[in-house]
């Protein structure tokens, strides 16, 4: 997917999230912490291509890491959304004052990238470093993909007219569910580390 594709994409995600109220904390949050902080991180998993975006603007960062793990490879993980946590929690001072709703926000954004790669041939190794390659190909990787465009505003106008605080399903409830246990679960990970 391009540069444009994952920033639409991951706006829309954005608005799909706060209106479903996909976790209590983007439920509660500021749309102006939560759509620039997705926006913000949308294009980090492509850090792994030295001529995607942002890659050519850190080449410094974006060679190494290309060398090291290719091309969707370890940045477009769960283990790498994980890790990036793990290391924000245990590594940022405390005095930094991140809002929770914002942390939420780049989380999303960095998840938009991997789904919307996933929507190419190519997939995504979602369980790496298990190769499996996770694809639903719906989309071609090309510049002016007039079919990626139009698929990232439906999405976005989809999120826009769900009314905020859509009605309660089994689907939303389950992701809901989900994510709050990974939620605890990372906490307790994060307090133990901290604790030592």
């Amino acid at each position: 997917m391009t540069a444009e594709g994952h920033l639409l994409f991951s706006i829309a995600c954005a608005v799909f999230a706060k209106n479903v109220e996909l976790t209590p904390v983007l439920a509660q949050g500021d749309w102006w912490h939560i759509v620039p902080a997705a926006v913000l991180s949308c294009l980090m998993p492509d850090i792994d291509h030295p001529k995607s975006f942002l890659g050519q603007r850190i080449p410094w960062v974006s060679r190494p890491v290309a060398r090291a793990f290719g091309h969707r490879g370890f940045t477009h993980s769960l283990l790498a959304v994980f890790a990036a946590l793990t290391l924000f929690y245990l590594k940022v001072p405390e005095s930094w004052v991140i809002p929770a709703d914002a942390i939420q926000g780049m989380v999303l954004g960095y998840l938009s990238h991997i789904l919307a790669d996933m929507l190419t041939p190519a997939g995504v190794p979602l369980l790496w470093p298990c190769r499996w390659r996770f694809r639903l190909p719906i989309v071609r990787p090309q510049k002016g993909n007039q079919l990626e465009r139009a698929l990232c505003i439906l999405f976005f106008c989809y999120a826009l007219w769900l009314p905020q605080s859509a009605p309660d399903n089994e689907a939303v409830r389950w992701s809901s569910w989900v994510i709050s246990s990974l939620q605890t679960g990372f906490d307790r990970f994060i307090n133990h580390q901290m604790g030592q």
